[in-house]
């Protein structure tokens, strides 16, 4: 299978150029929550762990509903297609352009969750803990992807996007009845054990199979639905 790369670049540039100005707001508000995370006091702590979440899923909901369910509706994936585009040109373009829009807000924000962490009166404990919200983003960010990729119903994507992202209250409600995890949240160090570490490369491991798995069965079809 050959893939046409420049067209494929013109794709992403397009989805990057057309998303970067809101992509950036994301980014700036993230911040904000950061902010509130650094204050370092149980009100601040909820408001900005909260606001981060927030920021986080409008990113990943942003990012797969403007760029292939808004594209769809409006036609726009129509016209791209009666261009000489593969759907395996198509299928890569759409998980870059995706990866791409959605990582950057993602990775400067668990960059800066993380070093809040470390170098903040916040317990080192979190750090092992920050890392398991983020993967579960990541997590339902796949899972959203694969559903808006394989459905033309706008609803039924919507409805992937918002019962994935949901799906983190029972998420961190489960977090917190593992001691192995729980307990480990206020201490000043950062500890790894076994669930914590089972957790994030189960995480980890199905978000790259349902992508992969996704991508291939896209890149293999005669059109691209």
């Amino acid at each position: 299978m050959s893939l046409n790369i420049p067209v494929i670049r013109l794709l992403v540039a397009k989805d990057w150029q057309l998303f970067r100005k809101q992509l950036a707001i994301y980014v700036l508000a993230g911040i904000v929550a950061l902010c509130f995370l650094g204050v370092a006091r149980p009100w601040a702590f909820y408001v900005g762990s909260l606001m981060l979440i927030i920021v986080l899923v409008s990113a990943a909901c942003f990012s797969i509903s403007t760029s292939l369910v808004v594209e769809r509706k409006e036609q726009t994936l129509a016209f791209v297609m009666s261009l000489p585009v593969s759907p395996a040109d198509f299928t890569a373009a759409k998980l870059a352009g995706n990866l791409l829009t959605f990582l950057v807000p993602f990775l400067v924000l668990l960059a800066g969750t993380l070093g809040l962490v470390l170098f903040t009166p916040l317990p080192d404990g979190l750090f092992v803990y920050a890392l398991l919200i983020f993967a579960w983003l990541l997590f339902a960010f796949a899972v959203s992807w694969a559903v808006a990729m394989s459905v033309q119903s706008e609803g039924w994507a919507t409805f992937g996007m918002i019962a994935s992202m949901v799906l983190i209250n029972p998420y961190i409600m489960a977090l917190s009845q593992i001691p192995a995890i729980n307990d480990r949240v206020r201490e000043d160090a950062v500890v790894w054990t076994a669930p914590a570490v089972a957790i994030l490369a189960s995480l980890a491991v199905l978000a790259l199979a349902i992508i992969a798995a996704t991508t291939w069965h896209h890149a293999r079809k005669p059109a691209f639905y």
